[in-house]
């Protein structure tokens, strides 16, 4: 089968031939052969290829483009995936900061975009606010 007859967006089977850091060799048949980036291995964050896949794999990948000058394919094997539900994030500890106070991260959440003049008057105002605190603590 040469390149010319892998349309791009099509789902194959294939079967993992070698794994490289930056990602794994798919064998489409016989003589042709694609490239599934470390990227588009798994839905999220690939830390190392060697936990998702390993040489004689049988997988299915999407065809995400042929360069028919070079022969190269690149493959997919995330888009053959349903993308999994985002969980909503919860507190762990109640909302409270290590030390019992509000947690900064959740303040800043729901803020939305800012511009950095916004952000900058922000962060000039909680800067002030913890210097003065420090201040008054000296003082006692």
């Amino acid at each position: 089968m040469s390149v010319e007859q892998y349309e791009v967006g099509s789902i194959v089977e294939g079967k993992v031939t070698g794994i490289k850091p930056f990602g794994a060799f798919v064998a489409l048949d016989e003589n042709k052969q694609g490239l599934v980036h470390i990227s588009e291995v798994a839905h999220g964050y690939v830390k190392d290829i060697n936990d998702e896949l390993s040489v004689g794999d049988e997988v299915k990948v999407k065809i995400k483009s042929v360069d028919a000058d070079s022969g190269k394919i690149s493959l997919s094997i995330r888009d053959t995936q349903e993308a999994p539900e985002k969980e909503e994030k919860k507190p762990s500890n109640g909302g409270g900061g290590p030390k019992g106070g509000p947690n900064k991260g959740s303040q800043q959440k729901n803020q939305g975009f800012n511009t950095l003049e916004d952000k900058l008057k922000d962060w000039l105002k909680q800067s002030n606010e913890i210097q003065a605190d420090l201040n008054k603590r000296i003082r006692k």
